[in-house]
């Protein structure tokens, strides 16, 4: 264990968030995304939800200042119903680590597959709520 740490931060995720740098993304994954399907290199952790991962990375992972939107949520499709607590959770979580950052921007499914194919890493939780995934931009630490 290491002082200052989550303990829901485990060796490969803090190695993978040392790892990236200014402009990589990274998924916060629910339990029904594709991760393995999209992504080759997918962290594993069960029994966690996105804003507990949020809460444990924020600390440790400038968002990107740069940039319009540093954080995005997957739109919901047309006669879909997404849980409308999801996005309040996620943003109450930020404002608590980055505040000041902007609103969360929602883009469709297929872009937000296509970004997650091209991002850094896809965290697998068992997040269950719907239209629980969400994007992170790396920024630099100041």
């Amino acid at each position: 264990m290491l002082k200052g740490i989550s303990p829901f931060i485990s060796p490969e995720l803090l190695k993978t968030l040392a790892e990236m740098g200014h402009g990589d993304e990274m998924i916060l994954a629910d339990a029904h995304f594709p991760g393995h399907t999209v992504n080759n290199r997918v962290i594993r952790a069960d029994g966690l939800v996105v804003t507990q991962m949020l809460d444990a990375i924020l600390p440790l992972f400038a968002l990107d200042h740069a940039v319009k939107a540093p954080v995005i949520m997957m739109a919901v499709q047309e006669g879909d119903v997404a849980d409308p607590a999801v996005e309040p959770a996620f943003r109450a979580v930020i404002d608590k680590h980055a505040p000041g950052t902007p609103p969360i921007q929602r883009i469709d499914r297929f872009e937000f597959y296509e970004r997650a194919r091209q991002a850094f890493a896809v965290v697998m939780t068992t997040e269950t709520r719907t239209y629980g995934n969400i994007l992170l931009k790396k920024g630099v630490t100041r």
